[in-house]
């Protein structure tokens, strides 16, 4: 009898300390999960109709936290995971928290300093800051990609520590992890804020991501906004040291919101150093509210290489129709098209790791789609 006394005593000590740490500090569970069924014309040589997941929006669920300490300053965490819906398992080359996994401190006066693993800008500052035609087009399929397996940049291993799109997403913009990073974003002072972002790196695998540098920005102010991004990543070797191939890419890019409709305009360079192989592109979409259950979203992507890559070029151009069925919940139907010059292997974002398998046999690819996305 004792010992149930006691028991309930602590319980409703608890019970009432509870509201007061409550105030102080959060935790919240929140995601996205989108999945549907993609035909695509020419994979490897065939055209494939498959399940796919991942494509209007990445599926992932994630954690975030914070606590305040006081005079504007707050603790925060991230843990964020990537999963594939059709096997219920991560995304290759990830681990449990692979997406995001970072924890820092926050000040209104002073910025944001986070350490651990993280996006670098060229991800946040333009489809994180709305500055992203990719995204008002329908997602994954509308980044950049194309003919340019030459590029040289490593692919994934099993311990994700290259590029985990391969040579696709050259550009960094459908979202790469840094590992071991340190990243600093300043508050906003008249619309203007930058960012610095730091990586150690050293993840082992066939190509280890070494030291990684990124910097950023941003103007935002009512409807308009404005960012430039630069991210240098230097990959070495595991057999050798000696084998090192930095990359350095760097973009510009807006969005301007007219009420109903949304447009955005982005160029980005990516540069193989070591071979001076280079792709730059250029893009601009919008995003149509027809009504407030209907939207309609495009975008036209032109990608060019220099001369070491031949002066391979390639078009693209993609449509999404989204009908909501609720303020989370929306079904959409999706095309794509890409053309590329004489002699290319067309290569829309996305369709299949490694890149190898993904590539047409042809200098076109196009890709129907139909999904169905939530968010949590």
């Amino acid at each position: 009898m004792r010992l149930k006394i006691k028991h309930s005593v602590l319980l409703i000590a608890a019970s009432l300390a509870a509201p007061a740490a409550l105030a102080q500090s959060s935790v919240q569970l929140y995601g996205i999960l989108d999945a549907g069924i993609s035909w695509v014309s020419n994979q490897g040589g065939h055209s494939v109709t498959k399940f796919d997941d991942g494509i209007n929006a990445p599926s992932f669920i994630g954690l975030r936290g914070s606590e305040d300490l006081g005079g504007g300053a707050k603790a925060i965490f991230v843990l964020e995971s990537q999963i594939v819906i059709g096997s219920g398992s991560n995304i290759p080359g990830q681990g449990i928290f692979g997406r995001q996994a970072y924890v820092g401190l926050s000040d209104a006066r002073l910025g944001t300093l986070t350490f651990g693993n993280q996006f670098d800008f060229m991800y946040d500052s333009f489809a994180g800051g709305n500055n992203e035609p990719a995204v008002l087009a329908g997602g994954l399929y509308n980044f950049r990609s194309g003919p340019f397996q030459a590029l040289g940049l490593p692919s994934s291993n099993s311990n994700g520590a290259a590029n985990p799109s391969g040579s696709t997403d050259w550009d960094r913009g459908a979202g790469e992890q840094v590992f071991s990073a340190v990243k600093y974003k300043s508050p906003v002072f008249h619309g203007i804020s930058l960012g610095v972002l730091y990586g150690l790196g050293g993840v082992p695998g066939a190509f280890t991501q070494g030291s990684t540098f990124s910097a950023t920005l941003t103007y935002a102010s009512g409807p308009l906004g404005l960012a430039a991004a630069y991210t240098d990543v230097r990959y070495q070797g595991a057999v050798t040291t000696d084998d090192v191939r930095p990359f350095r890419t760097w973009g510009v890019g807006g969005h301007y919101d007219f009420g109903a409709v949304t447009t955005a305009a982005l160029f980005t360079n990516t540069r193989n150093v070591s071979s001076g192989a280079s792709v730059y592109a250029a893009e601009v979409g919008a995003n149509w509210m027809i009504t407030p259950s209907v939207s309609l979203g495009g975008a036209y992507l032109y990608m060019k290489g220099n001369d070491e890559l031949n002066n391979v070029h390639a078009n693209q151009f993609g449509a999404t129709l989204s009908y909501l069925l609720s303020k989370r919940s929306m079904v959409y139907v999706q095309g794509v098209y890409q053309r590329g010059s004489d002699g290319a292997r067309a290569q829309i974002n996305g369709v299949e790791l490694p890149e190898s398998l993904g590539a047409s046999t042809t200098s076109t690819q196009a890709i129907a789609r139909i999904g169905m996305r939530t968010v949590f």
